[in-house]
């Protein structure tokens, strides 16, 4: 198994987004870091868990991947904060 994340002929299917992606957006989905779920979608096709414990700082493992995830409920309410707020601005 390869130690590091496959080039740009390699896409997985997205169970979150449903659709092909590449590992360079799983990367950098959350903000610059991580996606959660990365290692579960890409740990067939390369050591993900360890090369990302190579390139990420102990708090943003941390961050990404032993932090309890908020409910769905809460989620949802911030997202239409969010947009809110954004429409209010752009008026």
């Amino acid at each position: 198994m390869k130690d590091t994340p496959p080039d740009k002929s390699v896409q997985i299917r997205c169970p979150r987004l449903g659709h092909q992606i590449y590992f360079s957006y799983c990367r950098t989905e959350n903000n610059g870091l991580p996606c959660f779920k990365v290692v579960d979608c890409w740990s067939s096709q390369f050591k993900v868990e360890e090369y990302l414990h190579g390139v990420l700082s102990r708090e943003e493992w941390e961050k990404v991947f032993e932090k309890k995830p908020k409910p769905k409920m809460l989620s949802l309410v911030e997202l239409i904060e969010q947009a809110k707020k954004r429409r209010k601005e752009a008026e």
